[in-house]
């Protein structure tokens, strides 16, 4: 069947919106996303995956071998690490390149968004005129890339795999209308660049599985060629996909524990799935509030109000897609594509803290935004049905282009919560005082840069809103030895013990706390059963070490500090520690040689957070 877009395309020459329209949007996306240009790195995977690996800076074999081997959490995205590679090699660790990539990929996937709206708003409206299907396309494609859902994906330099997997996503799109709207050796030549972008695409992040069944989904609307042959067309696809998902399988089981099914069952799966497909629709229409993290619960249960309310959201809307499926097909398109392209990350197969993430909408809602486009498509047709719509053109044109203005105000402020850390955590507390996860992240951060008891108030209030996560203990226990509360942070060591007995920095950090309140031979214990754990643990043998001191037992001392040192020469307290068991064995010119190391490291910027 020849495409019907293709045929409107060949009927009028090139005018003049052809370039203007994504000369307009690719503007509009530059100015709307210019303030994510002078934002930095976030302790949010950005201090792991840039501040602290050196893996990825560089074109060398062994870089290249990373690259080609490692997985980030869920995910394996060699094609990701070359375009970060590319950011180190032309702008080091400035972020403002990386921000800049970013950026310019998503400005791009707003042009082929553009190009691929305008072929199936022409296949879904084949009387409206060209002029119409342009502003409808350009209507959708300014939408969806000016929405504010985007700006994590965009405004976070670790959700790169977003905007690179989005360019093939849409280019894969793209290129197989292209292939259903030629024959023979043509025809086949589209297939092979739709099945290597896919395969790109894939390479960039794996939440593109389900593309093959998005085709399906076309095959049926608009393009109305669904059948035996068309499934038969998405075996390599389908191939495709299969070793996705089996490699994403395999790097989440090693990587990111997954939801226990004790904690959230089928039954709660279920209703993490339906909250979902409900959250990122409202959020599509009313895009407030939004979060960095929108924390999942301890327990999950159907007749909650928030899931009871999408669920029953989720089946009127389904019911009147299917009641409306022959008088408006797109309806029912949309919303199955959005629903397949969602599964992934909804709440089937669930890891990590998030019960959504605004990064998900990124692909699953282009759907809506065809739908925007479509609408203003037939307002302003020429052959819009009935004098009274055309009368109202005009105002609907008008309603829209402010929509979309208002919100691209919304995505301009939304890009400023990622400027930083404290920013971004500060915004997820407002949108939600009670997650745990958020306070706790605060804490950490705050804790890193002196602010004690700010810190305190944040962990105690990460304690109190999840009790379960015990590791939350281990933060408020630092934190209170830092202020030189030691008896008050026992307790809270011991708690996260008793569920990780294997915590080999939590028993060094208790037997620090123990030697503070001179329970030196309980310390010792501790310590002892740290470096049986780990005999190269540079902190515990430091700490035993210094209990042995204490104990005024230098010469025991001297062979843990020694170790401490081998282990993390640029320990300064080790060397301190050395230095004051050689003064008292009477080994005076080591001592000062050691205290004189010692001093020079503790001169040096400290790093690290708790966590």
């Amino acid at each position: 069947m020849p495409d019907r877009c293709v045929e409107n395309r060949a009927r009028w020459p090139l005018l003049s919106h052809d370039v203007a329209l994504p000369l307009v949007i690719v503007l509009a996306v530059l100015a709307t996303f210019a303030g994510a240009l002078g934002n930095g790195w976030v302790e949010w995977d950005d201090n792991i995956n840039f501040l602290e690996n050196p893996n990825y800076r560089g074109f060398g074999w062994s870089e290249i071998r990373w690259m080609l081997t490692v997985t980030t959490g869920p995910h394996w995205i060699p094609l990701t690490w070359v375009t970060l590679a590319l950011d180190y090699v032309v702008w080091g660790m400035n972020p403002l390149g990386y921000h800049l990539t970013s950026l310019l990929l998503h400005a791009a996937n707003g042009v082929l968004l553009y190009l691929v709206a305008l072929r199936l708003l022409g296949l879904g409206a084949p009387q409206a005129g060209r002029t119409a299907l342009s502003v409808g396309a350009a209507a959708a494609a300014l939408f969806w890339a000016l929405h504010p859902l985007r700006a994590e994906s965009v405004a976070w330099v670790t959700e790169r795999r977003d905007v690179l997997s989005g360019l093939f996503y849409l280019a894969t799109v793209l290129l197989y209308l292209r292939m259903c709207a030629a024959e023979g050796a043509e025809r086949r030549r589209w297939l092979a660049a739709s099945l290597a972008c896919y395969a790109l695409a894939l390479l960039s992040k794996f939440l593109v599985i389900t593309l093959p069944f998005v085709l399906l989904v076309l095959d049926a609307y608009p393009l109305r060629r669904f059948s035996r042959a068309t499934v038969r067309e998405k075996v390599p696809y389908l191939l495709l996909a299969a070793a996705g998902a089996a490699i994403a399988l395999w790097a989440a089981r090693a990587n990111v524990p997954l939801t226990p099914v004790e904690s959230h069952p089928p039954i709660a799966r279920a209703a993490m799935t339906v909250y979902s497909l409900a959250f990122y629709l409202r959020k599509t229409v009313i895009p407030t509030d939004l979060s960095p993290v929108y924390e999942l619960p301890a327990e999950v249960h159907l007749s909650d109000l928030p899931f009871l309310a999408s669920t029953v959201g989720v089946a009127l809307l389904t019911l009147a897609f299917l009641l409306l499926r022959r008088r408006w097909p797109a309806g029912l398109a949309v919303w199955v594509a959005y629903g397949v392209t969602l599964a992934p990350a909804s709440g089937i197969v669930h890891g990590g803290p998030q019960l959504v993430a605004d990064r998900y909408s990124y692909l699953s809602c282009l759907g809506w935004a065809l739908l925007a486009g479509a609408a203003v498509c037939a307002v302003v047709s020429p052959g819009a049905s009935g004098a009274r719509v055309r009368r109202w053109s005009p105002l609907a044109v008008a309603v829209l282009a402010l929509w979309i203005v208002a919100l691209g105000f919304l995505t301009w402020h939304q890009v400023q919560v990622w400027r930083d850390t404290e920013a971004l955590w500060r915004q997820a507390i407002d949108v939600d005082p009670a997650c745990g996860l958020c306070h706790n992240r605060l804490g950490a951060f705050l804790g890193d840069r002196g602010a004690l008891v700010p810190a305190l108030d944040h962990f105690e209030k990460a304690i109190q809103a999840r009790p379960d996560r015990i590791r939350y203990h281990g933060n408020m226990g630092l934190a209170l030895l830092r202020l030189n509360r030691p008896a008050e942070a026992i307790p809270h060591l011991r708690r996260v013990l008793e569920r990780y007995p294997a915590d080999v920095e939590m028993r060094s950090r208790l037997g620090a706390a123990l030697i503070l309140e001179k329970r030196l031979d309980e310390a010792r214990a501790e310590l002892d059963e740290a470096i049986r754990l780990d005999p190269t643990h540079a902190e515990a043998l430091t700490n035993l070490g210094v209990a042995l001191t204490a104990l005024d037992r230098p010469a025991e001392a001297v062979p843990p500090f020694e170790r401490a040192i081998a282990a993390n020469p640029e320990l300064p307290l080790a060397r301190f520690g050395l230095a004051r068991a050689y003064r008292l064995l009477g080994r005076t010119a080591a001592a000062e040689e050691q205290a004189a190391i010692g001093t020079r490291l503790l001169s040096r910027p400290a790093s690290g957070a708790p966590r």
